[in-house]
């Protein structure tokens, strides 16, 4: 068995094929964490809320592998912390979807988010607390999936790029290589139907030792986030603008964007009390976005495509995992 790709879904893919006993050469053109791709960095959002229900069951499914990883591993992943969605009208919140999947939720006011969370909302907005959202500790969460994968007899092949999936002699290959993928399945044959943008994040320090809750504020009418803030767990705010990127080529060096940073530093002033509005740190992100931002999780004879994308996807490791080991055992007895 191969898996191209050591971001959080080829390396989730090989954790699982080495529970149940598929010995796996995981081929990584960079070094694990490297900052290219879509994978790296400290902290990533965790949460339930989702407009449509599906997406929240499969979030708390991820909980749960999040929860058996933590103890396979002895690493503390997931910081449930909560998770507050910031909207002008709460039709645009994930509160319906939530109730049906009878989850708690909590509206605020905008005072008591200030008292509970120490987190500013305008007048004429409204806060949803979904409680048990947080963030996942990213590369720690890389780290032990790689521990997982290494004890079932994994090999891990760093700085080696595979340019022709063709030349890989494995019965299954798991393309996950993220921004790389499209041309590298188009090569094989397989059409993937998505767009690589470069986003910009960026950090700021944060008095009070307390971690902030995860804050999405959304666009109005759309029920996707326009920014979005989490605990870091070095500088204490980590700040992104989400879908706000331009088109990019993975293989072409990129700089934040300093328009964006700024946007960043005022929205931070708005929503953090006490927030330092010099930027400690910025850094670039690859989305690798379908039109609908779900995932493609599929099989081509012995090629399995995992493009667990659209810049929400890293929350979902451990399910996602699952499926694309379920798809590679499905290609070895086929």
């Amino acid at each position: 068995m191969a898996v191209v790709g050591a971001g959080v879904a080829g390396l989730a893919a090989a954790a699982e094929l080495a529970r149940r006993g598929v010995r796996t050469v995981v081929y990584e053109q960079f070094s694990v964490g490297h900052p290219y791709g879509s994978s790296h960095g400290r902290s990533r959002i965790f949460r339930l809320a989702y407009p449509e229900p599906g997406w929240v069951r499969l979030a708390v499914e991820s909980l749960d592998g999040w929860r058996s990883l933590e103890r396979e591993t002895g690493t503390p992943i997931v910081e449930q912390v909560g998770l507050v969605e910031i909207v002008g009208d709460l039709a645009d919140s994930s509160i319906e979807a939530l109730r049906e999947c009878a989850l708690p939720y909590e509206v605020l006011e905008a005072d008591d988010a200030e008292r509970r969370f120490a987190i500013r909302v305008e007048e004429g907005e409204m806060a949803v607390l979904e409680p048990f959202g947080g963030y996942v500790r990213a590369d720690e969460a890389l780290s032990a999936f790689l521990e997982v994968a290494a004890r079932g007899g994994a090999e891990l092949r760093e700085g080696e790029r595979v340019a022709d999936l063709g030349a890989i002699e494995a019965d299954a290959v798991v393309v996950a290589a993220g921004a790389w993928a499209r041309d590298l399945l188009a090569q094989a044959g397989i059409d993937l139907p998505v767009h690589v943008t470069r986003e910009t994040v960026a950090y700021f320090r944060l008095g009070g030792d307390r971690p902030v809750p995860s804050v999405a504020k959304l666009r109005p009418g759309t029920h996707r986030h326009a920014v979005y803030g989490l605990h870091d767990p070095d500088f204490g705010l980590k700040l992104g603008c989400h879908f706000c990127g331009p088109e990019a080529d993975p293989d072409a060096p990129g700089e934040p964007d300093a328009a964006i940073v700024d946007e960043l530093s005022r929205w931070a002033l708005d929503v953090f009390p006490g927030v330092d509005p010099q930027p400690a740190a910025a850094e670039t992100c690859l989305y690798t976005s379908t039109s609908d931002e779900d995932f493609v999780l599929e099989r081509h004879g012995r090629i399995v495509v995992g493009s667990a994308c659209s810049g929400h996807g890293f929350k979902f490791g451990p399910a996602i995992g699952e499926r694309l080991a379920l798809l590679a055992l499905e290609a070895l007895d086929s």
